[in-house]
């Protein structure tokens, strides 16, 4: 079946050196998977790999075949084009980190449009913005609601998101549960804070979903964050 669909890259791995295995997020396709044949080799071709940086939003042509998980890709090209969001030292480590998350927690094969825009919509505000080291924590617990597992704001206080019962940390994950990104200037807190409210997440997420798996790069989120 030929298919054309806005596609996020979530993963793009070598495979027997000159191929690439791309993990995409489609607006009508949910979570899909293509190999890209030789594509590391070849001087000069139609599809270049450097579309597949992760994040990146591309519009795809691809052929998708019943009962197989990998496709085949035959035409890509940029649907935005991100300003810093993959240069910014900055924006960029969150990027990998929120590439890692979005593949552990993203599994459906079918369409969610409401997500999709919901992603598609973020990484465009993180891009046209000034960089804010609180942006993936509001990322992170918008992206709850998604998931049906949204927090009840009203029930922090029964200790079942912030496990030691910091009273700074639950007066500002409320502020938190309440924040658009536009008012993301607004909220200050330490590296500190930051970072154990981040932990604090993630451990909602493997509660949650039960085969959730800790992100290798929370270690270098938190030596670019110090």
């Amino acid at each position: 079946m030929k298919i054309q669909t806005n596609a996020i890259v979530l993963s793009a791995l070598k495979h027997k050196d000159t191929s690439l295995i791309v993990r995409c997020y489609t607006q009508k396709y949910g979570l899909q998977s293509y190999v890209l044949h030789h594509i590391l080799k070849a001087k000069k071709g139609k599809i270049n790999s450097a579309y597949f940086q992760v994040l990146s939003q591309l519009e795809i042509n691809a052929t998708h075949k019943p009962n197989q998980t990998l496709h085949s890709i035959s035409e890509v090209k940029l649907h935005h084009t991100y300003l810093n969001l993959q240069t910014n030292i900055y924006k960029s480590t969150v990027v990998l980190f929120l590439a890692e998350i979005l593949q552990n927690v993203l599994k459906e094969e079918e369409q969610n449009t409401d997500l999709y825009h919901f992603i598609e919509t973020a990484l465009l505000w993180y891009d046209l913005h000034d960089f804010n080291a609180n942006f993936h924590l509001v990322f992170l617990i918008k992206l709850t609601q998604h998931l049906g597992i949204y927090p009840d704001a009203s029930k922090t206080h029964l200790n079942f998101f912030i496990h030691n019962k910091n009273n700074q940390q639950i007066i500002l994950l409320n502020t938190l549960l309440g924040t658009n990104f536009d008012a993301l200037h607004t909220i200050k807190m330490s590296a500190q804070s930051r970072n154990e409210i981040l932990l604090e997440i993630i451990n909602y997420f493997n509660v949650h979903l039960g085969d959730f798996r800790k992100p290798k790069s929370l270690a270098i989120l938190h030596d670019v964050f110090k």
